[in-house]
């Protein structure tokens, strides 16, 4: 009982290290390229390997970044609290879960298709270079949501084992959305990233500027989301979609809030969760129901 006991606080652990409901965030857009591309829903096979590959990726490469701004995080207050910080895991230990969910994310690859297994080095790089980024380019936003951005093309690749112009489009809007929300979160930490020699747009811009350029970002993307629309012949389901997305991302900019940790919680995580899933619910039943 007590060693049950001790594997479910671990598997806690390393579930609020990689902030696993963060999920949210790719798994819906993946599900939309996955569905897109199989003109309908992609085989069981094709769907396991695709989530295994996904969540073996975005562990691997969230769990790299605690290890890589573990000096930082300690030193940041908001961040203090984290699990390398104070500890409760290991360094060597987190070093360990990156390889093995690594090594789950090429072996998923592999048995989806020769072109994912191919890439899969590719999209480690990637994944885990991000996490240098802050130190020398204010773009670090973009860059994570470029990373983010390969959930779509991903599993389309996983479906199909070829390009296509659709997933790229996908992409591009996750990589906008992902990148404007990321600077709004990133703008709590303005002094400390000036303080501390790290870039982002709001230290570099300001305040205001950073959020008018998370704005524009958020703008563009929901200009190809409407784009999307005589490209994949989309229905009055999907624009509903559209229409409560954007009131939502409205709402997002609107109770920004620095110095309020929950506010700035709601903002950057917990709307861009309900964004993603509406996006998601909506885009399925304009596909499937009209």
């Amino acid at each position: 009982m007590e060693y049950a006991r001790r594997i479910g606080t671990k598997i806690k652990l390393y579930s609020e290290l990689v902030m696993f409901s963060h999920t949210l965030f790719s798994l819906p857009f993946a599900i939309i390229s996955m569905v897109w591309a199989a003109e309908g829903f992609p085989s069981w096979r094709v769907m396991l390997w695709g989530l295994i590959a996904l969540i073996g990726a975005r562990n691997g490469a969230n769990a790299f970044n605690r290890v890589v701004d573990r000096t930082f995080d300690a030193q940041n207050p908001r961040t203090a609290h984290r699990h390398l910080p104070r500890m409760l895991l290991g360094e060597r230990e987190v070093l360990g879960f990156v390889v093995i969910n690594y090594a789950i994310f090429i072996f998923a690859a592999g048995m989806l298709n020769p072109l994912c297994l191919i890439l899969s080095p590719v999209a480690i790089f990637l994944i885990s270079s991000y996490s240098y980024t802050k130190r020398f380019t204010y773009l670090s936003h973009l860059y994570l949501g470029f990373t983010i951005a390969s959930a779509p093309i991903g599993a389309w690749f996983a479906v199909t084992g070829r390009f296509a112009f659709t997933p790229f489009i996908l992409g591009t809007v996750v990589m906008l959305w992902i990148a404007g929300f990321d600077i709004i979160y990133g703008s709590q930490d303005i002094e400390f990233d000036k303080n501390h020699g790290l870039w982002s747009i709001p230290s570099i811009f300001g305040l205001e500027n950073g959020l008018r350029i998370a704005a524009g970002l958020h703008l563009i993307m929901v200009l190809l989301l409407i784009a999307l629309i005589p490209i994949r012949q989309l229905g009055w389901l999907y624009i509903t979609g559209i229409v409560i997305s954007i009131f939502l991302l409205m709402t997002e900019h609107k109770i920004i809030a620095p110095s309020n940790r929950k506010v700035m919680k709601v903002a950057s995580y917990n709307l861009n969760q309900v964004i993603s899933m509406v996006i998601l619910f909506f885009t399925l039943g304009d596909y499937f129901l009209t």
